[in-house]
C-alpha cells in the first residue's frame, strides 16, 4: 500500500521523500530524493505532538532520547498538545506532507524565498564515536572547510562544530534539498564514510528546528552533561574563527551570536548550571565507579596532554582526594603554569618522549590531546610492567579525545580497561529526571531567543526593497536631471550644474526619508517586523519594483 505521510520539519536521515512503502512495523524509502542516497534504509517513526518525524532507528535515538514515545504504526494524537510533549526537546510540528513540502521545494528553489538555516550533523546521542572521530576536523582547518562548502552550489554559508561529543554542519542553502545532497556528499569525501553509512546516523534540521537545535547546544541542554560549561566556549569559538572567513556570512553570524545570547541567559536565568560537570569531571566520577575502594586517591595517575581538558581533570581529581600525579606533554610551560594554579598537588611534568615508562608505572591513565592517531596500541601496552594491586592489577585508561588516543584493541589485553567518551552516559544516566526537569525553564528562553532571531532575519528580507527603491529613484532623478540640462544654456558653469545635481540628490532625499523608515527594523519586536514586511510589500506594488533590476554583489556559483 502506497501513501504519503506528514513529517515534521525534522528531516532525519529523511530529507525529501516522494513516496513509501508501508509494511507491517517499518516504512521503507526507496530512495531519497535528488541522490542524497542511492539504496533504500529501513525508517521508523517518532510521534512529536500532532506529526511525526520519520527516520532510522540510530538516526532518531537522540528523539529517543527525549522521552518521545518511538511507534511502528498507528496515527499520530490530534490531543497532544506542546506542553505535554517532552520539555528536553520540544520542537513545533509542521502538517505539510512529505509529497507537499517536496513539491514546494521544488516550485521554489529559485523564487525569492529566502534560503533555509540547516544543520546536519552526529551527536554522542546517535553516533558512535568510531564514527565521529573520522568526522572530527581541528579547529585549524575549520576555516578551510567552510570555503569548501560555502564554494558548493547551493550554499551561501557554512560553519562547522565539531567538538568531542559532536560534529555538526551549519549552512545557509538556496536550495535546501540540494544543500543537504551537497553537505552530505562532502561529509562523505572528507571522513571516508559512505553516505549510505552516514544516513544511518545523522540528523537533519531546518530552519526554526535548526535555530532552536543550536540554541539548546550553547545552553547546554544537548550535552551528555547538562549544562555544561565547555560548549558555550566551543560555540563563541564557531563564532570567532568564522567572522574571519568569508563564507561564514551574515545569516550564520547572526544566529552564532543569538545562541550566545541564548546560553549565557539560561545559565544565569536558571539553575541548570548548578552542579553542573564537564566532560572532564565525568570522566573522573567514571574513573572512581570503576576503580577499587579509594578510588583515585590510592592509586598512580598519569595524564597525557596539558590543554583545557587536562586542567579540568587536574582540578577534578584534586576534589577526589588525588594530591599526585603525572602529566606528560610535548612541552614543559602549561604542565608548569597548572603547578602554579594548584600548588597544593604534587604534579610531576614528563616529556612525550617518557610516555610509556610513565604509562608502565600508572594504574590510571587519562588521554587528552589532539593526536590524528592513537597514542596507545595493543603493540606498545602489552610489554609494559602490569598495573599495581591497589587497582587490582588491571589499568584503567579513560579517553576523552576525538579522535580517539587508546586503540580499541587494548581492551583485548586482559589486565586493561579501556573507556571512551562514550562510556560517560554510565555516569550521567541516573539523574535524567533532574535533567528534564531543569530543561523546562531553560526551554522558556530559548523559545523568546528563537523569536528575537526570526524577528531579525525576517527584517533583513526589506534590504533588497530598500536597494531596490534607491536604484529606481536614483534612475529617475539621473533621467530628470539631464533632461532639464538639455533646456538649459550650454555655458552653465561647473558649480551650477553642481547646485542642480545637489538639489535633484536633495530632494530625492527627503521623499525617500520617510519610506525609507519604514523599512527599516532592527529584528527586536516582531509585530514592528510584521508592519515592516507589510510596508515593504506596499512599496513593491506601488513603485513595482518586482521588476526593477538591481545589481548586486552575489556569489558566482556557475548554475546553468
Amino acid at each position: 500500500m502506497h501513501r504519503i505521510v506528514g513529517v515534521n520539519r525534522w528531516g532525519v536521515g529523511v530529507v525529501a521523500i516522494a513516496m513509501v512503502t508501508m509494511r507491517v512495523g517499518q516504512v521503507v524509502a526507496p530512495s531519497f530524493v535528488e541522490g542524497v542516497a542511492s539504496k533504500g534504509v529501513s525508517l521508523r517513526r517518532v510521534r512529536i505532538g500532532r506529526s511525526s518525524v520519520w527516520g532510522s532507528s540510530k538516526g532518531l535515538c537522540a528523539v529517543k532520547l527525549a522521552g518521545m514515545k518511538v511507534v511502528n504504526s498507528g496515527a499520530p494524537r490530534a490531543d497532544m498538545s506542546d506542553r505535554e510533549m517532552p520539555p528536553s526537546h520540544r520542537i513545533k510540528a509542521a502538517s505539510l506532507s512529505a509529497f507537499q513540502e517536496f513539491q514546494n521545494a521544488r516550485a521554489n528553489r529559485y523564487t525569492k524565498v529566502k534560503s533555509s538555516v540547516m544543520v546536519l550533523g552526529l551527536s554522542i546521542h546517535t553516533t558512535p564515536v568510531e564514527m565521529r572521530e573520522k568526522l572530527a576536523i581541528p579547529e585549524a582547518e575549520w576555516p578551510r572547510a567552510i570555503d569548501e562548502l560555502s564554494s558548493q552550489n547551493h550554499i551561501e554559508e557554512a560553519g562547522v562544530l565539531s567538538t568531542c561529543n559532536r560534529f555538526e554542519i551549519y549552512v545557509v542553502a538556496v536550495s535546501w534539498n540540494r544543500g543537504v545532497k551537497e553537505v552530505t556528499e562532502w561529509m562523505s569525501k572528507t571522513s571516508g564514510i559512505s553516505v549510505e553509512d552516514l544516513m544511518e546516523h545523522i540528523f537533519i534540521l531546518r530552519d526554526q528546528d535548526a535555530t532552536q537545535h543550536l540554541f539548546r547546544v550553547s545552553s547546554g541542554l544537548d550535552s551528555l552533561v547538562l549544562g555544561e560549561g565547555q560548549i558555550l566556549a566551543q560555540v563563541k569559538q564557531v563564532l570567532k574563527v568564522g567572522q574571519e572567513v568569508s563564507g561564514f556570512g551574515r545569516n550564520l553570524t547572526g544566529l552564532f551570536k543569538q545562541a550566545i545570547t541564548a546560553g549565557k541567559r539560561v545559565r544565569t536565568e536558571t539553575n541548570i548550571s548548578a552542579g553542573a560537570v564537564s566532560v572532564s569531571s565525568a570522566a573522573v566520577e567514571l574513573a572512581v565507579m570503576k576503580l577499587p575502594e579509594g578510588g583515585v586517591s590510592r592509586v598512580n595517575v598519569l595524564i597525557v596532554g596539558a590543554g583545557k581538558m587536562s586542567k579540568l581533570l587536574v582540578k577534578h581529581l584534586i576534589s577526589k582526594g588525588c594530591t599526585r600525579m603525572t602529566i606528560v606533554n610535548r612541552s614543559e610551560q602549561r604542565v608548569l603554569d597548572l603547578q602554579t594554579e594548584f600548588p597544593d598537588a604534587n604534579i610531576i611534568y614528563e616529556p612525550l618522549t617518557e610516555m610509556l615508562r610513565c604509562t608502565g608505572e600508572s594504574d590510571l591513565v587519562f588521554t587528552s590531546t589532539s593526536s590524528e592517531i592513537p597514542l596507545f596500541t595493543k603493540e606498545n601496552v602489552e610489554p609494559l610492567t602490569p598495573a599495581s594491586q591497589t587497582s587490582g592489577g588491571v589499568r584503567h585508561f579513560i579517553d576523552i579525545s576525538v579522535p580517539r588516543n587508546v586503540a580499541a584493541c587494548l581492551s583485548d589485553l586482559s589486565s586493561t580497561r579501556v573507556y571512551n567518551v562514550d562510556d560517560l552516559k554510565e555516569v550521567v544516566a541516573a539523574n535524567k529526571e533532574d535533567r528534564r526537569r531543569k530543561a523546562a525553564d531553560a526551554q522558556v528562553i530559548i523559545d523568546a531567543e528563537i523569536q528575537n532571531f526570526e524577528a531579525w532575519r525576517d527584517s533583513l528580507e526589506t534590504v533588497p526593497t530598500i536597494k531596490k527603491l534607491r536604484s529606481y529613484a536614483e534612475r529617475v532623478r539621473q533621467a530628470e536631471l539631464e533632461k532639464a540640462l538639455s533646456k538649459m544654456p550650454e555655458d552653465l558653469t561647473t558649480k551650477q550644474k553642481r547646485a542642480l545635481e545637489d538639489l535633484s540628490r536633495g530632494i530625492v532625499n527627503k521623499l525617500l526619508h520617510g519610506p525609507m523608515q519604514h523599512l527599516r527594523s532592527d529584528g527586536t519586536d516582531s509585530k514592528t517586523v510584521s508592519e515592516t514586511i507589510e510596508n515593504m510589500h506596499a512599496l513593491e506594488r506601488m513603485f513595482d519594483l518586482g521588476s526593477e533590476v538591481l545589481v548586486v554583489e552575489t556569489k558566482a556559483k556557475g548554475k546553468k
